[in-house]
């Protein structure tokens, strides 16, 4: 191989047309899925006070968002809500709503921007008054209860219209039960996300503010999501998941767990996500806002980055954003 002085690296980096033309990786709008927060209530519309730049939409706001991001080449978003704290109780029955907020979303969707497609969660923590992603028996997460409620709730959320279903509760064999439902309910083209390694992470807090769990979740959730030390028993989560019928897998969060991502990637060569979670969002915007960083820069490295370590695309909120900026 050829040394300085004779190869010079620097050479193919002078000009943009030489670095577009060797670049390992290039990041696009379709890469993307804009994550949205909407809210059944009026007077918590608006801005999220810990997430700068991100808004609690209403249903109106949601599509004329979903059109905009579509209009870019966004392919798909991911709702997540915020509920009535009055219809929140210990058995989250408002998930089993054919009627409430994210099947009434869904529908919205479908039927006014039907190009885009339509994530929804599927966890009971924004329906619990004690914020946790499963129901609870004393201070113990029942986990085999749970899933009865999880399916339940998948197959109401295919049926509004949902192209994918994200189990995000961590509970152990929830892709295998909603797989079970979805199919026995003819609803067998409904695709499932796994949050296969979902970690007990501190990043999750601006997310909290904005659907509402964060003054009411009791204790932590460490019983049921990962230890972010631990890596070999992520690839062991994606392994069981896979095996149940997850059609694509996530890593949650998403930066500060790169290596999850390439592992998954390299070993099982299925569809692998990341999300770019709300305290990750918030620390770029906020760096941006006190003079520490470009927050477009920020944003398209971190995006880059995820795609780097072989995700085949990212949950962002900044999804807008970055198209925009991807577009020029």
């Amino acid at each position: 191989m050829s040394q300085f002085p004779q190869l010079r690296m620097r050479r193919k980096r002078r000009a943009d047309w030489s670095r577009n033309l060797v670049r390992e990786t290039a990041l696009t709008a379709h890469d993307l899925v804009l994550t949205t927060v909407i809210t059944d209530s009026v007077d918590r519309e608006g801005p999220v006070g810990s997430l700068p730049g991100v808004s609690r939409l209403g249903l109106d706001a949601l599509v004329a968002q979903a059109k905009e991001a579509a209009a870019l080449g966004i392919p798909a978003l991911a709702l997540f809500p915020h509920i009535d704290p009055a219809r929140k109780n210990a058995t989250a029955s408002e998930a089993l709503n054919p009627d409430g907020l994210v099947p009434e979303a869904i529908r919205r969707l479908k039927r006014d921007v039907p190009e885009i497609g339509v994530i929804v969660d599927v966890a009971l923590d924004p329906f619990t008054d004690h914020g946790h992603d499963g129901l609870m028996r004393g201070e113990v997460i029942d986990n085999d209860s749970t899933l009865d409620m999880l399916s339940q709730g998948a197959v109401i959320l295919a049926e509004a219209g949902a192209d994918m279903v994200a189990p995000s509760d961590m509970m152990d064999g929830r892709v295998g039960v909603i797989r079970d439902a979805l199919d026995d309910a003819g609803l067998t083209e409904t695709m499932i996300l796994s949050y296969a390694a979902k970690f007990a992470s501190a990043f999750y807090g601006p997310y909290r503010d904005a659907i509402g769990t964060a003054s009411a979740l009791k204790g932590d959730k460490r019983t049921y999501q990962m230890d972010p030390g631990n890596t070999d028993e992520a690839l062991h989560e994606v392994a069981m998941d896979i095996e149940e019928g997850a059609d694509m897998v996530m890593v949650k969060p998403g930066l500060p767990y790169l290596d999850i991502c390439h592992r998954i990637k390299a070993e099982f060569e299925v569809p692998t996500l990341a999300f770019q979670v709300s305290g990750e969002y918030a620390m770029i915007q906020l760096a941006s806002q006190n003079g520490w960083g470009d927050s477009e820069r920020l944003l398209l490295e971190t995006l880059t980055a995820f795609k780097r370590a072989g995700c085949d695309a990212v949950l962002s909120y900044g999804a807008i954003r970055a198209a925009r900026l991807l577009a020029g």
